[in-house]
C-alpha cells in the first residue's frame, strides 16, 4: 500500500503517463504503469510534475523589511546597503524571526522548498545568526535552509568582522562568505578571499562569495577565487554569487577567466532580478545588461544556478519568492531563447542549485526524498512562461500546499470561454 500515487504526470525529459508511487516520504517507483493501491492518488492530468525549485541564494535576515525605516529612494546598491545598517540598531530577534516564517509560508506556496541564505554577520550580537538558525530548525520539516556566514561591511572593512564570522561558524552557520568588492582596496579583497577560503579548508565547510557585484571591468576576485579554490582543494565546494563585474570586461580577459572557473569547479549564481535592476546605474546609453555572462559559462561547462536574492527589502522592493520568475528574467535578459537554453533555465532554479547545495535525496527518480511540485504547465518552457500555480507542493510525500487551476472565464455574448494561456 502507497500513501500516494501520481498518476498521469509529465517529467522534465518529456517522458508523460508518469505515475509516481510514494511510501515513507520516499519515491519507491516511477515508471508508465506503477500498479498498487494507495492511501491518496492524485492525477496530474498531463501536467509537469517537477523537484522543488530551489533558491541557492537569498538574505532571509532582510527580507519583507521594505520601508524599515525608510524608502531606497535612489534604488541603488550602495543606498540599500547604508539602508540595512540604520534597521540593524533596531531589529529584534522576535521581528526577524516573524518575517522569516511569513517569508517561508511564501516559498511554500511557491514549490520554493529549498534556500540558502546569507546571513550578517558584521553586527557585534549575531542576533540575525541566533534568530536564522532558530528559524532553520522550526522550518526543517518543510524547507531545506543553508546558512551563509556573510560580512555584509567587509570582513576587513568592518571592526570586529574577523571574530564575528568565526563565531558565527562555530554556533553552526554552514558556509563561509564574503564580498572582497566591498572592502576597502583591490588588495584587501583579495586577501580577504585568500582568509575566508583558508577557514573553509580548515572547517571543511563550502564557501559561497558575494563576487564582483559591480560594473567595474576591473574586479576580479573570482580570479583569485578561483586560484584559491584550486590551491586549498575546495573543487565542487565553492560558489560565486553575482559575478556581474564580467559583463563589463573584456572578451580577452573573459575568455582567460572563463576556464579557471571551470576548471577549479566553481559554480556561479547569477540574481536576475536584483542584477538587472541595481548594476549599470551609472551609465546614460547604451547600458549595461547588469547580469554575468551565463551563455558562454554554460557553454564551459559551468554549472550555473539562479538566485532570487530579495524579497521587498532594502535592494529589491518586489518579488513573491517564484523561481520561475527568475528563470524568465535569466531568460529575456540572457537572450537565452533557444529550446535548450530555455530548458537549461528551469535547471538553473532545480538540479543545478541542489549542486550547489549539495542537497542529498534531490529529484524523482526512486530512492529520492519525495519532494516534488505539479504545475499547472505542461513542459519546463511553458512553466518559465507562465510562472503557473503550483496545484500541489509535495514534501516527503504530504500535500503542503495546493492551488487551484487558474482559468479565466471570458464572456462574449453569451459564449463562454475558458482560457488558461497553455497552448
Amino acid at each position: 500500500m502507497f500513501d500516494l500515487l501520481i498518476k498521469n504526470a509529465t517529467l522534465a525529459d518529456a517522458k508523460t503517463q508518469v505515475s509516481i508511487a510514494i511510501k515513507d516520504g520516499k519515491i519507491v517507483d516511477v515508471g508508465p504503469r506503477v500498479e498498487g493501491e494507495a492511501l491518496e492518488a492524485i492525477d496530474a492530468d498531463g501536467n509537469l510534475v517537477t523537484p522543488p525549485f530551489i533558491d541557492p541564494h537569498f538574505h532571509m535576515d532582510a527580507t519583507l523589511s521594505l520601508g524599515m525605516p525608510r524608502l531606497n529612494e535612489s534604488g541603488t546598491l550602495l543606498e540599500g546597503i547604508a539602508l540595512w545598517g540604520e534597521l540593524k540598531p533596531h531589529l529584534t530577534i522576535e521581528a526577524l524571526k516573524q518575517r522569516a516564517h511569513a517569508l517561508a509560508k511564501w516559498s511554500i506556496a511557491k514549490g520554493t522548498l529549498a534556500i540558502r541564505s546569507h546571513v550578517d554577520t558584521s553586527d557585534e550580537s549575531l542576533m540575525a545568526v541566533e534568530a536564522l538558525l532558530e528559524v532553520k530548525k522550526e522550518i526543517a520539516p518543510w524547507i531545506d535552509m543553508q546558512l551563509v556566514a556573510f560580512p555584509q561591511d567587509g570582513y576587513f572593512r568592518s571592526k570586529g568582522a574577523v571574530d564575528n564570522l568565526a563565531r558565527a561558524l562555530d554556533m553552526g552557520v554552514d558556509v563561509v562568505g564574503g564580498i572582497p568588492h566591498f572592502e576597502r582596496t583591490m588588495a584587501d579583497g583579495a586577501a580577504s578571499v585568500t582568509a575566508l577560503c583558508e577557514i573553509a579548508a580548515e572547517r571543511g565547510l563550502l564557501v559561497d562569495m558575494h563576487c564582483d557585484e559591480t560594473d567595474d571591468p576591473m574586479s576580479r576576485h573570482i580570479e583569485t577565487l578561483a586560484y584559491e579554490t584550486k590551491r586549498l582543494g575546495l573543487e565542487g565546494r565553492v560558489a560565486g554569487s553575482h559575478l556581474t563585474s564580467m559583463h563589463s570586461m573584456d572578451n580577452y580577459y573573459v575568455s582567460k577567466l572563463l576556464p579557471l572557473i571551470a576548471e577549479a569547479e566553481i559554480t556561479a549564481i547569477p540574481n536576475p532580478l536584483i542584477n538587472i535592476t541595481l548594476q549599470g546605474r551609472h551609465d546614460s546609453y547604451p547600458k549595461r545588461r547588469g547580469m554575468t555572462r551565463v551563455k558562454e559559462m554554460q557553454e564551459m561547462g559551468i554549472n550555473v544556478a539562479l538566485g532570487h536574492d530579495c524579497v521587498m527589502d532594502p535592494w529589491y522592493s518586489m518579488g513573491s519568492h517564484d523561481m520561475l520568475e527568475v528563470a524568465h528574467m535569466a531568460v529575456h535578459v540572457g537572450q537565452l531563447t533557444g529550446v535548450s537554453q530555455m530548458k537549461s533555465m528551469f535547471k538553473a532554479v532545480t538540479e543545478n542549485s541542489a549542486k550547489v547545495m549539495h542537497l542529498e535525496g534531490y529529484g524523482l527518480e526512486t530512492g529520492c526524498n519525495a519532494d516534488m511540485v505539479i504545475l499547472q504547465a505542461k513542459d519546463e518552457l511553458e512553466a518559465i512562461r507562465l510562472r503557473p500555480a503550483r496545484l500541489f507542493v509535495i514534501r516527503r510525500g504530504k500535500v503542503i500546499s495546493k492551488t487551484e487551476p487558474v482559468v479565466a472565464k471570458v464572456d462574449l455574448d453569451g459564449a463562454v470561454h475558458e482560457v488558461t494561456f497553455q497552448r
